[in-house]
């Protein structure tokens, strides 16, 4: 058998699609063909590797193809994949909500450290997109319940789908509403990962954010202050806030928190060194 019509190996599908991904511009191309043809062809990454020349079949290269062309149209990989982990969780995830990102795990963190110490802590997460506070917090704390909101009716499908995967369907409530509309009680922390991307930055996005993500949950002016100001009738005494905030914006709601009246507002770094969190206890 010629060069010309030998078979098409996971090999070279590794080779041409990672090629083919570069060119389109496409960061960590090399990674995301493996994930997308893991998913593909049902196997584990390392598994392309210890079979990269085991020949492919067409249905397989069917199946792959047009998982490869949206990446390549710059989908984001998760929207593709249908799936994205965060923390311990593997969510569902499509373009009604955000891609979950490291830095609002680092917000979980924050919030379950603050959390420790109660045995049946009782929180709400503000614009809760597919889940991602919401579900880690009680996966990762065995006595918190979670009131989660969103204006999407979309995003909350998404989010239901999500806490029943999870198994955790009977802890959380969904609730539709503009932050904290249709929301009644006392609770021991309000976290929020809000839209806090200026308008005008909007076209420099990159284009997985740009053309694909719902535009409603990235840009928003006033969002995070909204938030804090909101929360204030619904924490008790002692009682937490925590947000997630943009690249260069921790100190300016450092300092609404302050001026609102709460005490002990600390940031916090995300894995790269950005500021990304602020929290604050309302005395």
């Amino acid at each position: 058998m010629s060069a010309i019509d030998r078979p098409v190996t996971i090999a070279d599908v590794l080779a041409r699609t990672t090629g083919y991904l570069e060119g389109k511009g496409v960061e960590n191309a090399r990674l995301d063909t493996e994930l997308i043809l893991s998913q593909a062809l049902g196997l584990p990454r390392i598994e392309l590797y210890t079979q990269h020349d085991r020949p492919l079949t067409e249905a397989e290269l069917a199946t792959a193809r047009p998982l490869v062309e949206r990446r390549g149209r710059r989908e984001p990989l998760a929207y593709v994949l249908g799936e994205w982990g965060f923390r311990k969780l593997m969510l569902k995830v499509d373009s009604n909500v955000l891609v979950p990102r490291p830095e609002t795990e680092i917000v979980v963190e924050r919030c379950l450290a603050l959390i420790r110490e109660l045995e049946s802590p009782v929180v709400l997460d503000i614009g809760t997109g597919s889940g991602p506070i919401a579900l880690s917090i009680v996966s990762e704390h065995p006595g918190a319940r979670v009131v989660a909101t969103d204006i999407s009716e979309g995003a909350l499908a998404v989010a239901r789908e999500n806490a029943e995967r999870c198994g955790v369907a009977d802890r959380v409530e969904l609730v539709r509403g503009h932050l904290t509309a249709h929301v009644h009680g006392a609770f021991d922390l309000v976290v929020s990962n809000p839209p806090y991307v200026p308008p005008g930055d909007w076209d420099s996005l990159q284009p997985e954010i740009r053309l694909y993500e719902p535009r409603e949950a990235v840009v928003g002016v006033g969002q995070t202050a909204a938030v804090a100001r909101r929360a204030l009738p619904l924490l008790v005494p002692g009682s937490w806030l925590v947000l997630e905030v943009g690249d260069g914006q921790a100190q300016e709601v450092a300092d609404e928190l302050g001026s609102l009246g709460y005490a002990d507002v600390r940031i916090t770094p995300d894995l790269a060194g950005r500021e990304r969190v602020v929290e604050g206890r309302w005395a």
